[in-house]
């Protein structure tokens, strides 16, 4: 089987103060971070057990996960493997990266997010020259807030050119052709992110090649639908793979409509749809 897994364990703290997020600066206890790294350890095992598949895995932790050794080490240890085709993280990129000699850069990838006001641009745009001295396969993003378009610019000037920056539409935040226009002109993908996307009844490879997993184990299409279709370690998910229609009216995150059938990201993304690196680097334009 090839299979894609959306991994999101119970880990909620981040070390950023993000007024748009919702678990900023969000502390968690020793007995909760216990819980989390055992999970972790649990999930890792069953992942490397698997040699008769194909995985995929993406970390997406509600919090910054890369500040924790059990996430670095489990990227370290499963890009390893022969039977990982990828691994990759959401990360702010506020950990060292020193770690990343000790993977299989073929394997490993970093979903990296710039925010400003959070980490000093330079210390940022540092730790992404090493990535990219390194030969790590990473993109940037930043979220499309008005104040956040002269960082942006700044970001994208001083970025090596085959890394790709990524705009995410902020929540809530409407764009009209004018306001989008500087944000397309940075990011040519942006358009996808501009608007939600229509998904009730259209066909969605989740639920099929494509499962998000929680600490528990619990398997669920993605992290957007909460019917759950069995559990990862009794193997119970298994019978219920199958194409399935998105039972949502819309989707606006970008690790669910990425995987809608009706639309060509997966072509776009093609080698690089879990780190949001596209085949091929968008061709900006001047607005």
């Amino acid at each position: 089987m090839d299979l894609t897994l959306l991994y999101r364990g119970p880990l909620a703290s981040c070390d950023y103060d993000c007024p748009y997020c919702p678990f900023a600066k969000r502390r968690d206890s020793p007995e909760q971070l216990r819980t989390d790294r055992e999970c972790l350890e649990r999930f890792a095992g069953w992942a490397a057990d698997q040699t008769g598949d194909r995985l995929s895995v993406l970390f997406t932790p509600w919090g910054e996960g890369l500040v924790r050794s059990w996430y670095r080490r489990t990227l370290t240890e499963l890009s390893r493997l022969p039977h990982i085709r990828r691994v990759a993280i959401q990360t702010n990129l506020s950990c060292r990266t020193d770690w990343l000699a000790d993977a299989d850069l073929d394997t490993l990838a970093l979903w990296c997010t710039y925010h400003p006001g959070q980490t000093p641009y330079d210390r940022f745009l540092a730790k992404c020259r090493d990535l990219a001295r390194r030969g790590v396969r990473f993109s940037v993003g930043i979220v499309g807030l008005p104040e956040h378009l002269p960082h942006a610019r700044r970001l994208r000037a001083d970025l090596p050119e085959h890394v790709y920056l990524w705009v995410n539409a902020a929540e809530g935040h409407t764009y009209d052709d004018a306001s989008a226009a500087p944000w397309t002109a940075l990011d040519p993908l942006f358009p996808y992110s501009r608007h939600p996307h229509a998904s009730a009844g259209l066909p969605c490879r989740t639920g099929e090649s494509v499962v998000s997993v929680d600490g528990d184990g619990t398997v669920r299409r993605c992290h957007f639908v909460r019917a759950e279709l069995g559990n990862l370690y009794d193997g119970s998910y298994r019978t219920a793979l199958r194409p399935r229609p998105c039972p949502l009216a819309v989707c606006d995150c970008h690790i669910g409509y990425v995987h809608l059938e009706t639309l060509p990201l997966y072509d776009v993304f093609a080698g690089g749809v879990l780190e949001r690196v596209p085949a091929r680097t968008p061709v900006m334009r001047p607005v």
